[in-house]
């Protein structure tokens, strides 16, 4: 079974993932955070791969995309550094980048490497549902890897029955249709979002992403999924901690709790 769908399997609420950049804070740390987070009690990882472009992310990720861009970090580099990771790490871990680099890399040699190296997902924010369906999903399958798709609260109903009905491991519900970074709390009509979705009973679990910070905006959104994905706030407390991911994964965790 796939580490994904295995984790969905055995625990209902409260999951916790997180995203980093690989190639920041440093071009080798990677796999440092990777095993400090599983260390720290994380479920599951996202692991960034830097692009130019990244339109769907706020400023503090992407700096650190152009960070690990000028450290010098490229697909073919985070392949790598991920080769024997699944010697010490257990966890579900997924790859969150945009079509463009994994297009220059091919398609196919990206899904072979992902087995190679145990990556268990994907996440392409800008790769279209249709097209996946059309020339992705197959090799993908082939080769074991999940492709999620996210939903926003402006996708329709009849798109979330599709992408429930025709993929596998869990939804990326974005919380609002702005870009990746922190807030407070989420207002009512965020809140209405979750709670309508939630109502419509998906095959699928549901990860709830985008503006994740605190106490307050992970019990609303866990409330109403399985868990939550955060970003930005973790990306911001490892340049706080000059790199140190277990002072950073420490004050994470302490802010959710609080």
């Amino acid at each position: 079974m796939n580490r994904i769908n295995q984790l969905f399997s055995l625990k209902r609420h409260d999951i916790l993932s997180v995203y980093f950049c690989a190639g920041d804070p440093t071009l080798e740390s990677a796999p440092d955070i990777i095993r400090t987070l599983e260390r720290k009690g994380v479920d599951m990882i996202e692991i960034g791969i830097p692009f130019s472009d990244p339109m769907a992310d706020g400023p503090v990720i992407q700096n650190a995309a152009m960070r690990a861009l000028r450290h010098g970090m490229t697909l073919h580099k985070l392949f790598g550094q991920l080769e024997g990771i699944r010697n010490d790490v257990s966890i579900p871990l997924l790859l969150m980048g945009y079509l463009n680099p994994i297009l220059r890399y091919g398609f196919e040699n990206f899904c072979r490497k992902c087995r190679e190296c145990g990556i268990d997902g994907a996440i392409i924010p800008d790769l279209p549902f249709k097209e996946y369906q059309k020339h992705f999903q197959d090799t993908a399958g082939k080769y074991g890897l999940k492709i999620i798709m996210l939903i926003t609260p402006e996708t329709s109903e009849e798109r979330i029955r599709q992408i429930d009905a025709h993929t596998d491991g869990f939804i990326y519900m974005v919380s609002s249709a702005a870009t990746t970074g922190t807030q407070s709390d989420f207002d009512a009509g965020k809140q209405d979002y979750f709670r309508r979705i939630d109502s419509m009973n998906l095959r699928n679990p549901r990860m709830i992403g985008f503006g994740i910070s605190n106490r307050q905006t992970f019990r609303t959104a866990a409330s109403h999924a399985a868990g939550c994905i955060i970003g930005s706030k973790f990306v911001t407390l490892l340049e706080e901690e000059k790199g140190n991911a277990g002072r950073a994964a420490d004050r994470l965790l302490e802010a959710l709790r609080q």
